[in-house]
């Protein structure tokens, strides 16, 4: 809790953010290292149910495992062809930020596909607005996207859903959305988030030269995700889905507009809600924001949802009208995945080998700096083990430096200096904000 408060007071104002960073940061340099495969079991577990959910309530059949392997496939590739893999997933305070909460807020649905006596969807409305206040404190992205599509969702209603649960389906939106509403409202209205706006100026967000600069640095974003060749991947899934799935009845079932509906909906959606996004974090961010990848995953995770959904089109399309011809474009989508997957694995083990090289480094470093911070120095000698572009002391040139006052706050020292040069006084920084860490930053709290 007195983490959470300090998000709250002095960080950033996001309250369910803390409650996760404490659920690993509690243990320690062991939580940290297990974080990536506990959150990627629970994303995979959320994943599946709402695949199964989904499948349940439009009443098709698929082939045993097609649902487990979809998810599987789609969080493989959302959690590991980022263009910086280590910092989007395997660092805890940014899978934190933005990789998990597009995937909860996804699974916020789960309780409403099924529900249908009065008391089921009662709770489901309730759930629903109990999600979207959590959402709206965990990540200001994924809020804003999560209501860019609830605003299609009710406002083409009438259009897309059936007519026996319109009126449940606007409540649900209605609530979810309030809940967002009211957990940004507390979030913006905190003492960290105006601190943190204060830190980064960003009373300048609106401004047309930060809109144009956010235009340009997205445009470079989107050409970075639309030349991904590992997102072929969810459109090979989709192609298999819409080859194997079937009416009750055996049928081949036939979309209606309603499908192309949503596609069209959600791309304009993504294109809207991504941009948004881009244009909150450019006042901290800057020229970089095109570059810092986890700041994509907020919206990236309804792109990888798309890609599926128009394979989905294209698989039962090629089924309909080529009944021979499915076996071969089923076959042909689950060589794309599994070539894909060796592609993962390639990356991973390279990956793999520099984090191994960086631990031995750092367990080594951090017993010689315990054992002279426990013999009673003040200032320890410290060397940069940098991995994947993460922030380290005395980078920059020098210019960063609220790393070394994390670091010196973990040791419980007053300082540390560069082992290369053992006498330095470090400059002081060319932005007198960047002399203050994020206190969730520091291991020591």
């Amino acid at each position: 809790m007195a983490l959470v408060d300090t998000f709250y007071s002095t960080d950033n104002g996001r309250i369910a953010n803390g409650l996760l960073v404490a659920s690993y940061a509690a243990f320690g340099v062991p939580g940290q290292q297990w974080y990536a495969g506990i959150s990627a079991a629970l994303m995979l577990v959320l994943l599946w149910a709402w695949a199964a959910a989904l499948l349940r309530n439009s009443g098709w059949r698929l082939p045993r495992g097609v649902p487990l392997f979809s998810a599987a496939m789609v969080l493989a590739v959302f959690c590991l062809s980022s263009t910086n893999t280590y910092k989007t997933f395997f660092w805890p305070a940014a899978s934190v930020s933005h990789t998990l909460p597009p995937v909860l807020a996804a699974a916020a649905t789960i309780p409403a596909l099924p529900a249908a006596s009065r008391r089921a969807k009662a709770a489901a409305i309730a759930c629903g607005c109990l999600a979207g206040a959590v959402i709206g404190t965990l990540s200001e992205e994924t809020s804003v996207v999560a209501l860019t599509l609830l605003a299609p969702a009710l406002a083409l209603s009438r259009r897309l859903f059936p007519a026996g649960r319109l009126a449940f389906v606007r409540a649900w939106c209605a609530a979810t959305g309030a809940g967002i509403l009211i957990g940004t409202a507390v979030l913006l209205t905190s003492p960290g988030s105006r601190n943190r706006r204060a830190r980064h100026h960003a009373d300048s967000l609106l401004t047309p030269e930060s809109l144009v600069a956010s235009l340009r640095g997205y445009a470079r974003v989107v050409l970075t995700l639309g030349t991904t060749w590992q997102y072929l991947a969810p459109i090979a899934v989709g192609v298999l889905v819409g080859v194997l799935v079937r009416r009750a009845d055996g049928g081949v079932p036939r979309p209606d507009r309603r499908a192309r509906l949503i596609l069209v909906s959600g791309a304009a959606a993504l294109l809207f809600s991504g941009y948004v996004c881009t244009v909150m974090a450019y006042p901290a961010f800057g020229s970089s924001v095109s570059t810092a990848n986890r700041l994509w995953n907020d919206y990236l995770f309804l792109l990888l949802l798309l890609l599926v959904g128009a394979g989905g089109l294209l698989g039962n399309r090629a089924v309909r009208r080529h009944r021979r011809g499915a076996r071969p474009v089923a076959l042909g989508s689950a060589l794309l995945c599994a070539g894909v997957t060796a592609a993962l694995a390639v990356s991973l083990h390279g990956l793999e080998s520099d984090i191994r090289t960086r631990a031995a480094a750092w367990d080594t470093q951090d017993r010689l700096l315990r054992d002279q911070a426990t013999a009673g120095a003040t200032a320890l000698p410290y060397t940069p083990l940098v991995i994947s572009g993460m922030s380290e002391p005395f980078g920059r040139d020098g210019k960063r430096q609220w790393p070394a006052s994390c670091v010196a706050t973990y040791y419980q020292v007053e300082r540390i200096y560069q082992a290369e040069n053992p006498t330095p006084t470090p400059a002081p920084p060319e932005n007198p904000e960047a002399a203050t860490p994020p206190h969730w930053q520091s291991p020591a709290r």
